[in-house]
């Protein structure tokens, strides 16, 4: 799996509790979707700017979304699991260079099963379940705009394994923690 790197310098609730000179957003895909992104860039069917058809204007990304299914039926077809994570690198409280992964594995096939949606779709939406949740409970508290790193984690990871879903944190080749 690769990853597609998307930098946004407009991150900036992780900066405000975590000391971080960048931030970076990644996204693993598989090469077979890959080559189909490069196969429709190739061909122009990427772009926006739009083009003549007949007595219309049209974007050729526009075309191709047009084309495709609806992803909100496609969860029954699909099978595999998903992995999002975050990787963390700098330098550690001894002053050596680390490098951490916390990870979250969801398997299509149990999501569809346990919650009728596929596994994208549950991985995204259970965070804020979970968030929510432990600001009803009052295990988190706190006013304004704040982002799960401002809070401890422990709580969140633990509920997060109540509801079934794996997580890990490793460290090199070694897994230093995991909610399974």
């Amino acid at each position: 799996m690769d990853c597609v790197n998307v930098e946004h310098e407009e991150v900036v609730l992780i900066p405000r509790w975590v000391p971080a000179n960048r931030v970076t957003f990644k996204y693993g895909l598989g090469e077979e979707f890959i080559n189909v992104l490069e196969v429709l860039h190739k061909v122009g069917l990427d772009r926006t700017d739009k083009v003549r058809v007949g007595g219309s204007e049209v974007s050729p990304r526009d075309v191709v979304a047009a084309a495709l299914p609806d992803p909100a039926t496609l969860g029954d077809r699909m099978s595999g699991k998903t992995c999002a994570g975050t990787w963390v690198t700098g330098v550690g409280k001894d002053g050596q260079p680390r490098a951490v992964y916390l990870y979250h594995v969801v398997d299509n096939e149990w999501s569809m099963r346990e919650y009728g949606s596929q596994a994208v779709v549950w991985q995204t939406a259970i965070n804020p379940v979970v968030a929510l949740e432990l600001l009803a409970s009052g295990t988190w508290s706190g006013a304004g705009v704040q982002g799960p790193e401002a809070f401890d984690a422990v709580p969140f990871l633990d509920l997060l394994r109540d509801y079934g879903s794996p997580w890990g944190i490793a460290e090199g080749s070694q897994v230093l923690a995991a909610g399974r």
